[in-house]
């Protein structure tokens, strides 16, 4: 299951309804890489595939591939302003380690593909 909080939501139904094509939906998905070996990747999408696991939260599509919903599972989105920015935050109870930029993480019993972080 994925968690995502009301201010989250808010802010992707805002991104949705800024976007001129019909059925988009949030994509998360988890690719090799990043500082500590594997690197969220969210986004917005209308391309689905025989491998995606489609959901509802809290009234958004939310798409995963399959094969991610083990590093994602109790995974919780949060949207948070601070000042003149603001941003997504991610907190993943699966992970053993993240990055100081909280885009990447490390599994216990995957390595993934680490890089230099910049």
């Amino acid at each position: 299951m994925i968690e995502i909080s009301e201010s989250a939501i808010e802010r992707i139904k805002d991104m949705l309804a800024e976007q001129e094509i019909p059925n988009m939906f949030l994509r998360l998905a988890v690719k090799p890489g990043g500082c500590s070996g594997f690197s969220y990747n969210m986004g917005l999408d209308d391309d689905e595939g025989e491998a995606d696991v489609f959901m509802d939260i809290k009234g958004v599509k939310v798409v995963v591939e399959k094969e991610d919903l083990r590093y994602l599972n109790g995974l919780e989105i949060d949207f948070q302003e601070s000042g003149m920015s603001g941003g997504f935050t991610i907190h993943n109870p699966n992970a053993i380690a993240s990055c100081g930029c909280g885009q990447s993480f490390r599994m216990r019993n995957e390595e993934g593909k680490p890089e230099v972080c910049d």
